[in-house]
């Protein structure tokens, strides 16, 4: 917000609440450039809808809270170019009788008032209130809605001359902002924003003899989505490699970047992978969403009994807690979601990954680095030099990380790593594989999570249905048990794009380290029997927590069978 709306909510501080100059200052000084209204709320002085109210009233216009309520005449924003609208928060909300409401951030901002009425020949602009980041949510809300698809630009693709689609290949700082961009550029940019609207978290762009195929990742499944001329392929591939600063010159070893990019209000960091393939240079996009949400422990699928189990777990001081399952499976997040909950200001926790896939505020976060010598063994020996009470190691890949993470729990430190095993129970053995002593593994290894992730059923349009007892015997579901209790199954609808789910969840099992288990690793059992052992002492097994997940209709017995089958 503007210096004119800051001095007029230094007086409401200094005349309404007493709040002395000097305070005043201090909190310009501490507050970085971020407007003076998010500082005040901050501390706690006034809300911001109490502050801008008064603000609204000081200057005589109306405060607007919500636009979305109020409705964009989307005849009006489309005229509005995007640059100036975000540049001067401001955003059209409606015209009559050739008198337009225009919200905005800072309605003193007599210039960008009078470009607006020009730019939409209108004979007055009368400006409401609304705060900064409920302008740019109105602004970003609209031209995600608007403006052209992959699909349309493909089409568009045929009829511009191919000698031009390399010319002028500059990234743009927000990627709806592509109107003036080169076709390919565009097309690229369309790409990636039609990819996280559509929640992806991969796109495949694959070369092949006579066609050229873009998949994308949604929900752990790989769909078609477009299928651009398969000429253009070596120019969409020079574009991504110019974006993750690769060299466009090589074509003949695998390649590996990244591209930091602005969608929206979202901070997007895409992991870009290149390999050569018989047909052309194919590459994987590994979208992370950095402004996402990041998940509690209690949004992660685990059941009531799970929850208390593992919370019980993340509090004590020692120990190692392991988390397996396949790529993909959701490993990270639950670790993340762990750290989350423990995480004060009389903790210090350091963690070690490849690659660090969200920031967690407060925690140092260290990237694995082969190729300076930074991985998991060397960087692991170093956090432990820096007093840390909880380590994250990303993964267990070899025995020297292995040996170095337990001497970290024998040494007083709670340690939350991962391996790459089927069951809870085979995360032991693997240890074992590895070289590392019964008595060791035995003496500070508390449990042992597998996990899955299973689609969740769109809630708009999930149908239910009386399943076969035939169909039931593979997740395990007495037939009984339905009598009160409806199973769903996936459709399709507009909201889900056709798949019938919306979403991911987790199916877990926990293996507590019990006495018992103690003695089985001292005896180097194999798995089977450790998991034996686990089932007797009251162990849920993954299909077990899914078909519960079955039964609550959260997703399908298609789904269980799917990520559960052996």
């Amino acid at each position: 917000m503007a210096n004119r709306i800051d001095r007029i909510i230094a007086e409401i501080l200094q005349h309404g609440k007493g709040i002395d100059s000097a305070t005043l200052e201090e909190g310009r000084q501490k507050r970085n450039g971020k407007p003076l209204s998010s500082w005040v709320v901050q501390k706690g002085w006034m809300t911001e809808e109490d502050l801008l109210s008064e603000v609204a009233a000081k200057i005589g216009v109306p405060y607007w809270k919500d636009l979305e309520a109020k409705g964009l005449e989307s005849s009006l924003v489309s005229r509005v170019p995007l640059a100036f609208a975000k540049r001067n928060g401001i955003v059209p909300i409606r015209l009559e009788e050739e008198v337009l409401t225009a919200a905005t951030s800072d309605p003193l901002n007599h210039e960008a008032l009078d470009d607006l009425r020009l730019i939409l020949g209108c004979r007055e602009v009368r400006p409401v209130l609304s705060s900064e980041q409920e302008v740019l949510r109105a602004i970003h809300r609209f031209y995600e809605r608007s403006g052209e698809t992959p699909q349309e630009m493909i089409q568009s693709l045929d009829t511009e001359s191919s000698d031009r689609i390399l010319h002028e290949l500059e990234e743009t700082e927000d990627l709806l902002e592509v109107s003036d961009e080169a076709p390919v550029i565009r097309l690229v940019n369309l790409m990636l924003f039609q990819a996280v609207k559509e929640r992806a978290s991969d796109i495949h762009i694959e070369p092949f003899q006579k066609e050229l195929k873009v998949r994308y990742r949604i929900d752990g499944i790989l769909y078609n989505r477009l299928t651009p001329p398969r000429r253009y392929h070596a120019a969409i591939v020079s574009r991504l490699k110019v974006m993750a600063k690769l060299d466009i010159a090589e074509k003949r070893l695998p390649q590996d970047g990244r591209i930091p990019i602005k969608i929206a209000d979202k901070d997007i960091d895409i992991r870009v992978s290149v390999i050569p393939t018989t047909f052309g240079e194919r590459i994987v996009l590994r979208l992370l969403n950095k402004s996402g949400a990041h998940f509690g422990l209690g949004e992660i699928g685990l059941s009531p009994d799970h929850l208390r189990v593992l919370e019980d777990l993340i509090q004590r001081p020692n120990g190692i807690l392991f988390v397996t399952g396949p790529t993909g499976s959701g490993k990270t997040t639950t670790l993340y979601a762990a750290l989350s909950r423990i995480n004060s200001a009389d903790k210090n926790i350091v963690t070690i990954e490849d690659p660090v896939e969200y920031q967690l505020f407060g925690i140092a976060q260290i990237q694995v680095n082969p190729r300076i010598g930074l991985t998991f063994a060397h960087g692991l020996r170093s956090i432990l030099r820096h007093d840390p009470d909880v380590v994250l190691v990303g993964e267990v890949r070899d025995p020297e990380t292995a040996e170095i993470a337990i001497q970290a729990a024998m040494t007083g430190h709670l340690v939350f790593s991962t391996l790459h095993t089927n069951d809870a129970a085979s995360a032991v053995t693997r240890l074992l594989d590895m070289g590392i002593e019964p008595f060791r593994i035995a003496s500070v290894v508390r449990a042992v999570a597998a996990q899955r992730l299973v689609r969740v059923l769109c809630p708009d349009c999930k149908e239910a249905f009386s399943p076969e007892a035939e169909v039931l015997k593979g997740p395990g579901i007495p037939p009984a048990r339905l009598r009160d209790r409806p199973i769903y199954r996936a459709k399709g609808c507009p909201a889900c794009a056709g798949t019938g789910y919306r979403g991911r969840t987790g199916v877990y099992e926990i293996m507590l380290v019990s006495e018992r288990i103690r003695h089985l690793i001292m005896k180097k059992a194999d798995s089977a029997t450790i998991g034996r052992q686990a089932l007797e002492e009251g162990m849920k097994t993954l299909r077990e927590d899914g078909a519960e997940k079955v039964l609550c209709g959260v997703t399908t017995l298609e789904e269980l069978a799917r990520v559960t089958q052996e």
